[in-house]
């Protein structure tokens, strides 16, 4: 990577601050903060009129469902699993799941995000997809355990691991993904559990998504899905967890006390009409909650700023308190926290020694003024389409919103072909 300096854009600072500085970029690096030295050389991006930011982290997503996206809508999770997406997903080949990922990262990158993490399938395709278009990602390859592809998905998740953990100058990092407590039974997890053992590796799964899931898990096994995972000793190998809406007191402190990393979807939790997570309650209680958009399935769109906004208007609503989840908070579950519940080290914020994932934010637009506050503006009143530039280990994936690594021209025309062959009857 070459060296890049970001000129005199306002940049928003870890302590919530805004201020008018200069970022040097060496290689991947943020090196300075403040004025460009005198004897710079490398390429300069004029930021006059732009908010840069930390690239926005996505903690929970399925990229290739964008596959999907639109065509089982206002349906019943389970109906909407079983009798439109599972059949669909069924037909699935590895190059489907490469330019439904593809789409995913450039509506990703149009839209500030700089980083995410998935579970699906074919992930040898998704991570070919990471590497060529220059993102950074947390990878997992989706496991059930009923299913009778159950035992393969391990060998393969391990394989995967193996391959492809640090892949790509380090951008891609590995982690073992079993589906879900009904679709994992005890005997299964134990197994990934063991694995994860064996390789080092933490799991992504999701927990405690629906009632109905905890209610059945309660009749088969007397405990709630948290409970259940840590007494098959999943909790002690260090699991993001996605969605978390319907989790007891005893659930959050048992969560907190493994230090469970949540990745929040509140667009996707009220479309599904899951509930409403009490992310309060576990920031409160010292949980790194992160944010998601879940599969464009069932958002349907991967927009984090659009979750940004649902972050903090869904939380104070639900607890008739305007005070919950202000601007600064929603940002932090948008950036560090979700470096955090990826384990990404030295990303999520714009500080010196920090990797260069930045977004810029064209402020020059009626809705960001009058600029009384940057950070409230950029929760209540910004949109995707405000990203102007994005950044990954100081690689410019996005200029004045065209995109260097991805033909979006070729992609559409795959991916329209594509889906209508999936979704055919």
């Amino acid at each position: 990577m070459g060296n890049l300096l970001l000129k005199n854009g306002e940049v928003l600072l870890p302590n919530g601050s805004v201020q008018q500085l200069d970022i040097v970029i060496e290689n991947n690096v943020i090196m300075a903060l403040g004025h460009a030295p005198l004897n710079w050389q490398g390429e300069v991006i004029d930021c006059t009129g732009k908010l840069a930011i930390p690239g926005f982290i996505n903690t929970h997503t399925h990229a290739a469902m964008t596959l999907f996206r639109s065509y089982a809508d206002d349906m019943l999770l389970m109906d909407w699993l079983k009798k439109k997406i599972w059949p669909a997903e069924a037909k699935l080949t590895g190059e489907d799941v490469y330019w439904g990922s593809l789409l995913a990262i450039a509506e990703m990158l149009k839209s500030g995000t700089t980083a995410f993490a998935d579970m699906y399938f074919f992930m040898d395709d998704v991570a070919r997809a990471v590497a060529e278009t220059g993102i950074r990602a947390s990878l997992a390859r989706g496991m059930a355990g009923v299913a009778p592809t159950g035992e393969q998905a391990l060998l393969e998740s391990e394989s995967f691991y193996t391959q492809f953990n640090g892949a790509a100058d380090g951008r891609i990092s590995v982690m073992l993904g079993p589906h879900a407590p009904y679709t994992c039974p005890p005997a299964y997890l134990r197994k990934v559990v063991a694995m994860s053992e064996k390789l080092g590796a933490e799991v992504h799964i999701h927990l405690s998504e629906t009632a109905g899931e905890v209610e059945d898990c309660l009749k088969e096994h007397g405990k709630t899905p948290i409970a259940l995972m840590e007494e098959v000793g999943l909790l002690q190998r260090g699991v993001l967890a996605a969605h978390c809406v319907h989790v007891t007191p005893d659930d959050i402190q048992l969560m907190a006390a493994r230090k469970v990393r949540v990745a929040h979807n509140p667009g996707s939790n009220m479309k599904l009409a899951s509930g409403i997570a009490p992310v309060e309650d576990m920031l409160k209680a010292g949980l790194c909650v992160g944010l998601g958009t879940d599969g464009a399935s069932s958002n349907n769109n991967l927009d984090m700023m659009e979750e940004l906004r649902l972050a903090a208007l869904l939380q104070k609503v639900n607890r008739y308190d305007p005070l919950v989840i202000p601007a600064g908070t929603a940002i932090a579950m948008a950036t560090e926290n979700g470096a955090r519940c990826l384990g990404f080290e030295k990303t999520g914020k714009i500080e010196a020694g920090y990797r260069a994932d930045i977004t810029l934010i064209n402020m020059n637009e009626p809705h960001w003024y009058p600029r009384h506050d940057c950070s409230s503006l950029l929760v209540y009143a910004a949109q995707g389409r405000d990203v102007d530039t994005v950044l990954v280990d100081g690689r410019i994936l996005m200029k004045n919103r065209q995109l260097t690594t991805i033909d979006e021209e070729r992609l559409a025309h795959e991916v329209q072909k594509r889906a209508m062959r999936l979704v055919k009857q």
